[in-house]
């Protein structure tokens, strides 16, 4: 299992390293009236050169990027163009908010896909095809469609829940869960949807295999052996589209972010992109990359302990 990990850092290692390079090579040529745009427009040729050369502006690209990179292996991810401040603390600040929304929605998306993916395989039939519409239906219906709707719904219409803004849980923790209720359960859905389906499959496969016959003509219930022997085989399908789902909460979290209010990474990296402030730009890039990677190695180590053929491959 070590070795697993190990290699599994590795790849991760060298994902962020081309991740980095092709979103810094993506912005530099936007980097161009970067220094125009700070000074404004009654900044003379002399005070903007003065101002790239400061920024570093006026070399090369590859030469930009490996002094960004440089610094970044020390933890130093520069300093915004516009505010001067450090990148690292613009997104500790925030990071947080968007934490809270991304680990509620990866853990509820886990619980509830396999729950109904398991129960919609078992008892087919009705139930199985009303799940699947559902299914279905959540995952044609965009998180920022369900997000307005919950908010008209639910906070305007009928006031049980607020509509905008967030209580860190330091504060109150009733209230922090209270302020992350529907955009957590926009985003839910949205991964419910597609895991789900895996998950069923999975599930309908495994219970015609011949072992799971066997155990039944022992006696076993029918219960011990879906929790047991079921799940444990059709799990590994669904972790991973699980790991999959996790770019496209990620992409649906800036969006409901922006809905909800939440001071989060999402509404920082709208803003910095509308001021095309790079540094900050790359490095909440490279934060939310973070998290992904986190996350499917936290997803590969489930699977690999679940089945010891991918400690293997």
């Amino acid at each position: 299992m070590i070795s697993f990990i190990l290699k599994r850092l590795v790849s991760a290692v060298a994902l962020l390293l081309a991740i980095s390079f092709i979103a810094f090579m993506l912005l530099a040529p936007a980097a161009g009236d970067i220094a125009r745009n700070i000074l404004g427009e009654a900044a003379s040729a002399e005070q903007v050169a003065m101002l790239e050369a400061s920024l570093g502006l006026d070399q090369p690209a590859l030469v930009q990027f490996a002094l960004w990179l440089g610094d970044a292996v020390t933890g130093d991810l520069g300093a915004s163009y516009f505010t001067r401040q450090p990148v690292w603390n613009s997104i500790v600040t925030r990071l947080p908010v968007t934490l809270s929304v991304i680990v509620l929605v990866t853990v509820l998306t886990g619980l509830v896909a396999f729950a109904l993916g398991t129960w919609a395989a078992v008892a087919r039939g009705a139930v199985d095809r009303v799940l699947l519409f559902l299914i279905t239906l959540g995952d044609a219906l965009p998180a920022f469609i369900l997000a307005l709707l919950f908010v008209n719904v639910f906070a305007l219409w009928l006031g049980w829940f607020p509509a905008t803004g967030y209580v860190p849980i330091a504060e109150s923790a009733g209230g922090w869960i209270w302020s992350l209720v529907l955009p957590v359960t926009a985003l839910t859905i949205l991964g419910v949807a597609g895991v789900a389906q895996q998950v069923r499959s999975s599930t309908i496969g495994v219970l015609h295999m011949d072992f799971i016959r066997t155990l039944r003509s022992r006696g076993l219930s029918e219960r011990r052996i879906v929790l047991t022997s079921v799940l444990r085989n059709s799990s590994t399908n669904g972790l991973t589209a699980l790991a999959v789902q996790i770019v496209g909460i990620l992409g649906g979290s800036v969006i409901i972010e922006q809905i909800f209010a939440l001071p989060g990474l999402g509404s920082l990296v709208i803003e910095s992109t509308v001021r095309t402030d790079i540094p900050l730009i790359l490095g909440i890039v490279m934060t939310y990359v973070l998290i992904v990677l986190v996350i499917n190695l936290l997803v590969d180590i489930a699977v690999a302990a679940l089945n010891p053929k991918v400690r293997l491959s």
